[in-house]
């Protein structure tokens, strides 16, 4: 019986179904594909990173927000009184004109200690830091000279001589607070408008890692307290404040001493030590922390003394910031920033495999393991905000190559080639959380580690004939 030649359209089918640059254009589109709900998995982490951050805001808004003192600065007003000539009737006419003005005098010495009693509050699934402190407050101030400025004593109002102290939010005061000059308590009543500028720490966080954002703005809330002076002091005199106060994540401290020392401790396991100055001392355990900062005038940005609104009390506030170690979704963003190379890394695995053992693969089936690794990082993602990132790691990467290698069986026959194929997902996985967890080192890590898998593939791909007309023809014998 004659063979029957095929005709143009079954040779050219054929060829469809046979050739090997066909095969590598269809993977490439399917790759291009899959991109499209890739995006959407980087979408989706940010939006629930976003909707975390929410919960923060609310939470925060409810209890008390970021903290950040200032103070005690002594502001005493005074009357300027200066000579003016001016025109009238075509004489020149001299007079005295008197103006109020405000001088503002900081602490020689300024010593916080503060002891923070930090709790989680928890919202759904979400965890926020917040915090009650016992603040105790001593400053020491010469004795206020307007010498400098040519004011005489009896231009200086004595007895409008005030204390204040900058607070971001009044709500977080929960007891009266205690302010003593020397042996005398005075009291002290709220402000919404110190007139002090100030940088207060604004926090956010985007796909690489946690951000402090500094945003000045004026300070218009704290407590006032007056001095009741007749006349001006005759020697240096001390003032300390007992403050109970409540806040959210972090807790700072502007240096208005000429030499500022502040200790901070507290029972909480991961702080972060944030602001224009690091502590010179700091211990962190898993059950508590301390930290101790000296700061000296000439490591700040401002004067011991100024007129009015001549200065800003911005550019070296300090303090520590509470923070709960929930790095799932900046993790997960990282993560997901590797799943186009998972993906070609399985489909040339796929690939490698179909023109070396001539098993056919629909590209069909290579849609559904496509899909299936992306579908993986909405499993990582909402494992990860109930059990942590790298148990979820651990969870989704295993259940995701047991379900891809188990779907290869119906058409990976061979156990030893399964098997392979196993091996090398779950080598690729290993790979991509070593990368993860290695944040120094892992342009290194992963620089060296994708030479070696180029390598690999030259290594088994060498004897492939890509211009062979047959799948069958493509190895050499």
């Amino acid at each position: 019986m004659e063979t029957q030649n095929p005709n143009l359209f079954e040779r050219f089918n054929q060829w469809i179904t046979e050739s090997i640059m066909v095969k590598l254009f269809s993977i490439g589109f399917l790759i291009l594909i899959l991109l499209i709900p890739a995006s959407w998995i980087e979408d989706l982490i940010q939006e629930r990173q976003g909707r975390a951050n929410e919960v923060i805001r609310e939470v925060s808004d409810k209890w008390s927000g970021t903290q950040t003192l200032s103070g005690p600065v002594l502001m005493i007003p005074f009357t300027k009184t200066e000579r003016t000539k001016r025109w009238q009737d075509g004489k020149q006419i001299e007079e005295l004109t008197e103006s109020v003005h405000k001088a503002y005098f900081l602490p020689e010495e300024y010593t916080v200690s503060s002891k923070v009693a930090p709790e989680k509050l928890h919202r759904g699934i979400f965890d926020v830091a917040v915090y009650e402190t016992d603040l105790s407050m001593k400053a020491t101030y010469a004795t206020p000279d307007f010498a400098a400025w040519n004011i005489p004593d009896s231009q200086v109002h004595w007895k409008e001589a005030v204390l204040l102290n900058g607070i971001t939010d009044l709500r977080g005061i929960s007891e009266n607070p205690v302010i003593q000059v020397g042996e005398n308590k005075i009291l002290s009543e709220p402000s919404s408008d110190l007139g002090l500028l100030i940088n207060q720490p604004i926090f956010y966080q985007n796909e690489n890692e946690s951000v402090t954002s500094k945003n000045q703005y004026q300070l218009t809330s704290g407590i006032v307290a007056a001095l009741g002076w007749l006349t001006r002091p005759e020697s240096q005199f001390t003032v300390s404040v007992q403050l109970s106060l409540k806040g959210s994540e972090g807790l700072y401290f502007v240096p208005t001493g000429k030499s500022t020392l502040v200790d901070v401790t507290g029972p909480w396991p991961s702080p972060s030590f944030e602001g224009k100055l690091l502590p010179e001392d700091r211990t962190v355990n898993e059950q508590e922390f301390s930290a101790k900062w000296k700061v000296l005038s000439f490591n700040r940005p401002f004067a011991q003394k100024w007129i009015n609104d001549d200065q800003s009390l911005s550019g070296s506030e300090f303090g520590v910031r509470l923070l709960i170690p929930a790095d799932q979704y900046q993790k997960s963003i990282r993560t997901a920033k590797y799943g186009v190379l998972i993906i070609i890394l399985a489909f040339t695995a796929l690939f490698l495999v179909e023109i070396t053992t001539k098993i056919r693969i629909h590209p069909f089936q290579y849609i559904l393991i496509g899909v299936a690794l992306i579908i993986y990082y909405t499993l990582l993602l909402s494992l990860s905000e109930q059990v942590g990132y790298n148990i979820a790691y651990g969870i989704s990467s295993i259940a995701t190559i047991f379900l891809v290698s188990f779907y290869a069986s119906s058409f990976l026959k061979k156990k030893s080639i399964l098997f392979l194929f196993t091996t090398l997902m779950t080598f690729f996985y290993a790979f991509i959380f070593v990368i993860i967890q290695a944040q120094d080192y892992s342009l290194l890590i992963g620089s060296i580690g994708l030479f070696i898998i180029i390598g690999l593939l030259m290594y088994f791909s060498r004897n492939i004939k890509w211009y062979g007309d047959r799948v069958g023809n493509a190895i050499e014998s």
